[in-house]
């Protein structure tokens, strides 16, 4: 799965996030990941337990939990305390793939990592390069989206982040362990959540509808792992 989710966070809510974190100090991203990682990483990140990063990390996920795309194609059981980083003058991440599991900072407790999220906190006319590219079954697919927007993604897809060469690229990043550990099954009920939308977008409720969200709620209940 590739998904772009658009407009997770409003103008607003953006600019309060580059205030914060444009005033914050950052500290060498090697530090957040094994050593396969760390041969191809070169950016900067805020500290796993930064109270900066923990407040716009709360705003991240209430922001999240509203947002009913999000939740439709992740169906969200737990989610790692949103990271943030940041890249310019060349700075990169190789082709790395994702751990599958995830220490949540500050407690014992870990997640199984599903799927990846990037939302990106600068708009793509500040700077050059930066892309995020992931690569699945159908080639390389290069994003780039609007400050606010988010891309979704499968964990387990090799992905990369392109040399910055001009200004400054700022992000967050997470993990989430969905409620489904299925790929194939997540997608399905992705794709019969999103029609069913679509249908009571056009006729409103109807028979078809009740009975098709019927089908879906078996199928999560069948599925899910909680």
């Amino acid at each position: 799965m590739l998904l772009h989710v658009p407009k997770v966070l409003g103008v607003e809510q953006v600019a309060e996030c580059r205030r914060l974190l444009d005033a914050a100090e950052w500290s060498d991203g090697k530090a957040t990941v094994g050593e396969q990682g760390a041969l191809v990483k070169r950016n900067r990140q805020l500290p796993e337990l930064s109270p900066v990063a923990r407040q716009l990390g709360e705003m991240i996920l209430g922001a999240l939990a509203r947002h009913p795309l999000f939740f439709s194609a992740a169906l969200p059981l737990k989610s790692v305390p949103p990271l943030f980083n940041r890249y310019e003058g060349g700075e990169l991440y190789g082709t790395h793939i994702d751990g599958a599991v995830r220490a949540v900072p500050g407690s014992s407790h870990f997640i199984r990592t599903d799927l990846s999220s990037t939302l990106f906190l600068s708009d793509p006319s500040d700077y050059d390069g930066g892309e995020l590219v992931v690569q699945d079954t159908y080639g390389e697919h290069a994003v780039k989206l609007p400050a606010g927007d988010l891309v979704l993604y499968t964990s387990g897809s090799l992905h990369r982040v392109n040399p910055v060469t001009r200004g400054a690229r700022v992000c967050s990043f997470f993990w989430t362990q969905s409620m489904v550990a299925d790929e194939r099954y997540r997608e399905t009920l992705y794709r019969l959540d999103q029609t069913i939308q679509t249908l009571r977008g056009k006729t409103g409720e109807t028979e078809e509808t009740v009975a098709l969200a019927g089908h879906y709620h078996n199928l999560l209940r069948m599925w899910s792992e909680i």
